[in-house]
């Protein structure tokens, strides 16, 4: 499956990118060399691979939980740029 340029275009937008008009097209191989990618890896035979959770030797490796005191809310308040009743408040990203 290739990507067209509106495509890219749209990934772009989605990611809040913007590029000049020679990268598009640029973007459009390169991403298109990706999926041809992982269309190989869709090839491989898999059927009998174990799922793998662990990399080292099935153990793992976390550590222990330690109970300590956390931040009250006027401290995390503090640094913070804008608070309004115990809340950080932050700039709408979603729906723009």
């Amino acid at each position: 499956m290739a990507l067209t340029r509106e495509e890219v275009l749209k990934i772009a937008k989605l990611a809040r990118l913007k590029f000049q008009p020679e990268e598009i097209e640029k973007f459009q191989v390169e991403l298109n060399d990706i999926l041809g990618y992982i269309d190989m890896l869709n090839e491989i035979e898999t059927e009998e691979v174990s799922a793998l959770s662990q990399v080292n030797s099935h153990v793992n490796n976390l550590r222990d939980d330690s109970v300590r005191e956390s931040l009250t809310v006027e401290e995390a308040l503090k640094n913070a740029p804008n608070g309004e009743d115990g809340a950080i408040i932050v700039p709408k990203v979603v729906g723009e």
